[in-house]
């Protein structure tokens, strides 16, 4: 069975896990129709159009 030769310090462990743990922010656009911010490639909730397009009545719902 394989067994480490020395012990790790807690300096290079650190190291190694540091980049582990970060979170991207989440990615945001602006509306061409509103000028909200939106999730890229998804319609807008404010406004309800996508790509020029009015997909979804936001004012009856």
């Amino acid at each position: 069975m394989a067994v480490p030769k020395r012990k790790t310090s807690k300096a290079r462990r650190d190291k190694r896990r540091s980049n582990v743990w970060k979170l991207d922010a989440p990615a945001l656009s602006r509306c061409a129709n509103c000028g909200e911010l939106k999730s890229p490639h998804r319609i807008c909730k404010a406004c309800g159009y996508y790509r020029g397009v009015q997909v979804i009545n936001v004012l009856d719902e």
